[in-house]
């Protein structure tokens, strides 16, 4: 144990995820900061993931079973956390180095933050090292809400104090739960937040939130439910008004 700084809890949720979720354990493994647990919550899978997870000596602990939905599998590994930190890495995504979970680590000690968060890219399935996108969490401010922006979620590092503080993912959304948690903890506007400038996480393209144009509506949807029950000011407008700034992600 690394003592002075935050024990991290890595949540990783699957479901019939054989092609990707050894490249997600293994560089969590790699990880040159040894004071984290690595917690799967698989969905029941019905392909060869379940053996994949019970073989890989660096997970702590992990459950298989069926739940109700992304959100509610996240809850759980939540609630099997035993970190001071948490962090949510997706099966279909990996770490882009091995010094991510100490440089979070040195930072969320020295500056005494509640969140940290900073930048991922997307990449082809196929070609990991084709980068197709950049997603900078550093334009993200709690006043931009309201216009839809929040961090990139899979660079999101959450002290587990404020899950208890404000609850968890809430499970009747389908796509913007993430979204609506951190409309929720940041509007009071006193949390300790910081930014790293660099890339944290390696994202697969395909996702459920790349997934077309109807889970980009239903996502909209769901952006606009989370202001509004957050009693933050928006509209379809502001929402909408995102999307020209991020091609300007395609082209860096």
């Amino acid at each position: 144990m690394t003592h002075g700084y935050p024990t991290i809890s890595i949540i990783t949720v699957c479901y019939n995820s054989e092609e990707t979720i050894a490249d997600t354990i293994a560089s969590v493994a790699s990880q040159q900061y040894s004071d984290y647990e690595h917690i799967i919550v698989d969905g029941a899978s019905s392909d060869g993931t379940l053996d994949i997870v019970k073989n890989a000596r660096s997970v702590t602990r992990y459950v298989s079973e069926r739940d109700e939905g992304i959100y509610d599998a996240m809850n759980k590994g939540i609630s099997m956390a035993t970190g001071n930190v948490i962090g949510i890495l997706n099966a279909d995504d990996v770490y882009a180095n091995a010094e991510i979970l100490q440089r979070i680590s040195l930072k969320m000690e020295r500056d005494s933050l509640d969140v940290l968060y900073g930048d991922v890219v997307f990449f082809s399935p196929y070609k990991p090292n084709v980068i197709k996108r950049r997603f900078s969490s550093g334009q993200f401010s709690p006043s931009k809400i309201a216009w839809g922006w929040m961090p990139a979620h899979p660079s999101l590092f959450i002290r587990r104090s404020l899950f208890e503080q404000y609850g968890f993912y809430k499970t009747d959304f389908k796509i913007a739960g993430d979204f609506e948690f951190v409309a929720r903890i940041f509007k009071g506007g006193n949390l300790r937040y910081g930014y790293l400038p660099e890339v944290m996480v390696k994202m697969r393209t395909g996702g459920i939130s790349t997934g077309g144009w109807r889970n980009t509506i239903l996502l909209n949807q769901e952006v606009l439910r989370a202001c509004r029950e957050n009693g933050i000011s928006t509209n379809w407008l502001k929402i909408i008004s995102k999307y020209p700034f991020k091609l300007f992600e395609y082209l860096r």
